[in-house]
């Protein structure tokens, strides 16, 4: 299984992660089915698992995806083994989500997570999304608290820009960011993001990398790549996944999954080599 350095961790984790949201929101499969899939994705030499406290159904329902991972490594003994990132800095309440990137409410979150993960340490905990009643040098100054304590082990990003992101360099250590980013969405990639997290030595994770929950059939309308799915035999997700693994080695797509066969599918798309051609094709799509 081909595998990446997780920004300045010395860490090395499997080129395509798991984004576990799909297993505890609305729709979301049986537990049964649920630990099924984390089994495949890691009995199929994945290790790097992306979660949130707020992967969930409503406030009552916080932390069931942390606990989902939780239980399912336990079952496999295999939480040694897994690298499991998760986030704060978000509310549930019904079907939307909302900022609450407060200290007293990161705090919260991450002791709560400590406590559904089971851990003493959490390996990546990332901010969410910046709050915009909350200044962002607050709520990384928390994390950096968090992490001084030894509570968690490194600090991540996510739905940020550029501005942001050197925002907090200057607070602390920042190895990944996570933004929403595909081969029909580059907005990451024209912005400076993804080229910022290269020089800088941080890990770039595209969430809804090949869509998004509801999203994965808008890769198959695109009649490029088709083709160039066609081309290797693969289908338009796995070339979604392969056109971001070409595009830098910092780069650690994490598509969601609540079905065996597509994590199946999804590991498969680190075998993909496309040539320049195909690159150049897939890089020419727009939004």
């Amino acid at each position: 299984m081909h595998k990446r350095r997780l920004g300045a961790t010395g860490v090395e984790v499997t080129a395509i992660g798991l984004g576990a949201m799909p297993l505890s929101i609305s729709g979301r499969p049986t537990e049964d089915q649920a630990i099924d899939v984390i089994r495949a994705y890691v009995e199929g030499g994945g290790n790097f698992i992306d979660t949130a406290n707020v992967y969930c159904i409503n406030t009552r329902d916080l932390g069931h995806n942390e606990r989902l991972i939780c239980k399912a490594l336990e079952i496999l003994g295999r939480a040694a083994d897994v690298y499991v990132a998760t986030k704060g800095g978000l509310t549930k309440e019904g079907s939307g989500w909302d900022c609450d990137a407060r200290p007293e409410w990161l705090r919260a979150s991450c002791e709560r997570s400590l406590r559904d993960l089971k851990t003493a340490s959490i390996f990546l905990y990332q901010l969410h999304a910046p709050d915009s009643n909350v200044p962002l040098a607050d709520s990384v100054g928390e994390l950096a608290r968090l992490r001084s304590e030894g509570k968690i082990g490194h600090i991540g990003l996510s739905n940020v820009n550029v501005t942001e992101i050197d925002t907090a360099l200057k607070i602390a250590p920042i190895i990944s960011v996570q933004n929403k980013c595909n081969v029909l969405l580059k907005k990451s990639f024209r912005n400076g993001v993804v080229e910022l997290c290269a020089r800088k030595g941080m890990a770039f994770i595209p969430h809804s990398p090949v869509g998004g929950h509801g999203q994965q059939g808008r890769m198959g309308e695109s009649g490029v790549i088709r083709d160039v799915a066609a081309r290797h035999g693969a289908s338009p997700q796995q070339i979604a996944l392969a056109w971001l693994l070409g595009k830098g080695d910092h780069i650690i797509p994490i598509p969601g999954a609540s079905r065996v066969a597509s994590v199946v599918s999804s590991l498969g798309a680190a075998e993909i080599g496309l040539d320049t051609g195909d690159m150049q094709a897939l890089d020419r799509l727009s939004d």
